[in-house]
Order: C-alpha cells, then structure tokens, then sequence
C-alpha cells in the first residue's frame, strides 16, 4: 500500500484551531482516514487513491468531516460520519483577538464507502441551520449484527442528542435513547456506551442496549469517589473513547477509566482507575482511539487534545489554564490485564492509529482542537501519518518525564502512571514545605483489587522516591498538605 502524504501542513478550513487526522480504518486491502478540517475523506489501495470532499453534503468549500472517529466496517463497506460545514462560513475577528465562525451550514452526516465499486454515497444527513448552534455531532458508529444497523452517538452539540439507529440504505432512522452518549463498543449482546447529559460535569453513567429487544440498562456514576480504587473523587471526568477486553467495559474518561460489568454489577462493578491524572490538566485519552489489539485494548493519552484561549466565565477560565498547561507527551498505552504499558511516546497529541499488515499506522497532530472564539480561517496544526513497526508493542518502553506544579494538583490524587518495562522510575518532588506523600501502587488484576499504600515524609528541598520497588504496578500519588509552589516530577526511565 503507498500512503503518498505523510504530512498536512495548515490549510484552508474555517473552524476552531485544529482538527487532525481521524477515522484511521484498513478493511478489504483499503485505508481509509478523513483529513479534518479540510473535510477531505481518503481512500487508498495499492498505488490509487480517492478522495471525497463532502460534495453531497453541501456546496464548497467544506470544512470539519470528523474529529471523534466516527467510523466501522461491514463486508465490503466502510461507514464513516461526523460533521461538516458545507460550505463553510468564517466571520473573523470582532473585537482585535477572539473570532467566530458561522454553524449555519454545519451537517452531521453518515456516509458509506462501498469497496467493490469505489463509489461514496450519503445515507443521511442532517442540520438545524442556527447561527451559534448545531445538532448532535455524530461521534461514534457501532454496527449491530443482529439487527444489521447502525447505532450513532451523538453528545456534542445542542439538539438531537442521544443513541440513534440508521439502517444500512439510509432509513429507519429512530432516536432509541434521549441520553446523549459520545462513545461507545459492544459488550456482550449489548451496545454500551457513555451518558453525557452535562459535559461540564463529565460522563454521568454508562447506558448499555440490548441488541435483541433495544431495552437498556444504566448505570449512575452519583459518587466518583465510591466507585474509585483509590477512594478519592476524580476532577472533571468528561469522556474520551470506550473499548471492551476481558469481559468488561473500559470507559476511558479525564482522569483515568471505568472498568466492570455495566449489565449486571452484581458479576462485578464498575470501578474507577485512576490512570494518567494530573487534576487541573487537559490530559487524557480525548479525540483518540481505543482498540482491541492482541487480545488488550491499545489507547492513546493525549497531551494537547483541546484548548482554549479566550473564556467567557469562570469554568472556561479553568479550562483556559488546564487545557494549557502541558505535563508530558502524548502516550500510546497497551492494557493488557493485569498490566498496562507505555509503549510510546510522541507529541501534542494522536488522533487515531490502525494496524495495517506489520505496521501500526499512527495519525498525529501538534495542535488542538480550540474553542468557539478561538476560529481560524486555515486549520493551525501540522499533521502528519507515522509508520511504525508493531513490534513497539513488545519493546522496551520509551524514557518519559511528567511535571507537574503544585497549584495544579492541590492535596488531590493525581498520577496513575504505569511502570511496566521501566527499570529506573521515580518521583521527584520540589517541595516548599515539610510534607508527606502518600503513593497508592496497583494494577489491572481482575477483578479489580484495592491499592497498596506507602507513606513518606519529605522535607523543604529536592526530595527523591525510587519507584523501582513496584515493579509493573501503576502508581498514584497524593500531597498530605496542599503545596502550591512545589514542582514534581516523575521520571521513568
């Protein structure tokens, strides 16, 4: 297979600073990957390639396509959706800074590839024509085996939110759930995913649906710090991918991830893990992939996958310093139980990836995705497609350093950082004042086990903790006394 561009330098696409590479998707010897914000749908085999510029949708210059990887593959089809602006209208900078862009001719949409003729059709599409608002962004397609239909969830926007269905022709569209989702996988002979009523509050439970009757199942997350391994409450955990292994549902949120049995919590419940948290952080596994590989789920933790620049209250003044503020690099993270490894690292943050014959094929960006004022006529970022042998599963793990500031992570939990493969970790704390750290160790063993917790005293001054001695645990940490002016670093190597 020739991939002739590796590489996207910014162009033309009026939207909110970067969209990225997304939907990455190899099936019956095609790839195929939506250029966002350019709105350019490739589709490559051997030597050729298609591309599709959202025509059907809407007259040109288009602009989005898809930023959550909203894709899945049945026999000779590939089904992708998302969004578009077609055409797309920037309105410019209003008052010397912030600028806006116009959502009156943005669509979600559903599309469908058909490999034997080479040939893209639009199932359905759909808008509200407003000039600020626009419907349910079509964030996930799952296909159902047993109905032989899509299931689609929507969760961002400001209408038409929830679980639909669309039949593989274009009908039957049918919303089966008023609870707006935003990712999900098939678990079992149900469809699981997250319920995002409120994404300043992050994912309020897991809704699952029975393919063979569409009843449906939820549970309520009302304490994250009773559901959580460690027994503290966890920051702002809006969703980021889902994925199933092992028998249980992972829902990957800001701060770590959701693990159990959301059918029947009487076989296990759904616990938190705390994985990658650095509190007042944009961190986590956003506008990504999670994948089953190798019998284990292969996810990305990303660095610098959304940010904002000009706040317009107190919570987006929060979100304006977290998003911001960069701890480490993007990793990409194989789970599989009782272990999760970092295989690798990279930059701001990894838009998708897809096994492709021996190659893992990565698709990455160096800039966000911004906020509603933050608009740009050109898509900011540089974006570009890494072939990488699978072998990096398997290898020693790459030399990481996260650093953290004291006003980031007050007297909260924060880490989570796996230490498989590495032979010389350790924490690095800066501190102001005389202290204690306390550092809960743990791993994926199913069912999920309580942490081990040690407590050291640390002193005014450079103080370091060798982490060796937890082997392939994953280790988290929490400050007795609120330090705001300390720098930690952990450093595995």
């Amino acid at each position: 297979m020739l991939v002739k561009e590796l590489y996207y330098p910014p162009r033309y696409g009026p939207e909110w600073g970067s969209g990225g590479i997304f939907g990455l998707k190899y099936h019956r010897g095609v790839l195929y990957y939506t250029l966002a914000f350019e709105a350019i749908a490739h589709f490559i085999r051997k030597d050729e390639v298609k591309r599709y510029r959202f025509e059907l949708v809407g007259s040109p210059p288009a602009s989005g396509g898809d930023t959550y990887n909203a894709v899945d593959a049945v026999d000779e089809f590939i089904y992708f959706g998302g969004w578009v602006h077609a055409p797309a209208i920037y309105k410019g900078k209003t008052n010397g800074e912030s600028a806006t862009i116009s959502f009156v001719n943005k669509y979600s949409h559903v599309h469908e590839y058909d490999i034997s003729n080479d040939n893209v059709r639009l199932l359905w599409k759909e808008s509200i024509h407003h000039e600020t608002d626009w419907v349910g962004e079509i964030s996930e397609i799952i296909y159902d085996p047993v109905n032989d239909r899509l299931l689609l969830a929507r969760a961002d926007g400001m209408v038409n939110l929830g679980v639909y269905q669309l039949n593989r022709r274009g009908g039957e569209y049918k919303k089966l759930s008023e609870l707006p989702a935003l990712k999900g996988a098939i678990f079992h002979d149900y469809a699981c995913f997250d319920a995002l009523p409120n994404w300043k509050k992050g994912a309020s439970g897991i809704q699952c649906l029975e393919l063979t009757s569409n009843k449906s199942k939820k549970v309520a997350f009302d304490d994250y710090s009773k559901r959580s391994l460690d027994g503290d409450d966890v920051n702002w955990p809006i969703t980021g991918v889902a994925s199933t292994t092992h028998g249980r549902f992972f829902l990957f949120v800001r701060g770590g991830v959701f693990i159990g049995n959301p059918i029947d919590e009487s076989i296990e419940p759904v616990t938190f893990v705390r994985m990658f948290d650095f509190v007042k952080s944009g961190y986590y596994a956003r506008r990504t992939m999670a994948k089953p590989v190798g019998g284990g789920i292969l996810v990305a933790f990303n660095a610098y996958s959304e940010a904002l620049l000009y706040p317009t209250d107190s919570f987006e003044e929060f979100l304006k310093l977290a998003t911001n503020t960069i701890v480490g690099p993007s990793v990409l993270v194989y789970i599989t139980p009782p272990v999760a490894r970092i295989v690798g690292a990279f930059g701001a943050r990894i838009t998708g990836f897809e096994l492709v014959k021996d190659k893992l094929v990565l698709a990455t960006s160096n800039m966000a995705n911004t906020g509603r004022y933050d608009a740009t006529p050109i898509d900011t970022g540089y974006r570009s497609i890494l072939m990488i042998d699978q072998s990096i599963l398997s290898n020693q793990p790459p030399p990481v350093r996260f650093s953290i500031k004291g006003i980031q992570v007050e007297n909260k939990t924060f880490g989570g950082i796996p230490l498989a493969g590495y032979k010389e970790p350790r924490l690095i704390i800066n501190s102001s004042i005389d202290n204690k750290v306390t550092i809960y160790g743990y791993d994926l063993s199913l069912p999920l086990q309580y942490p081990e917790r040690d407590v050291f005293a640390i002193g005014k001054g450079k103080n370091i903790i060798e982490l060796k001695s937890y082997g392939n645990s994953i280790v988290a940490f929490k400050l007795e006394k609120a330090d705001l002016s300390s720098v930690i670093k952990i450093d595995l190597l």
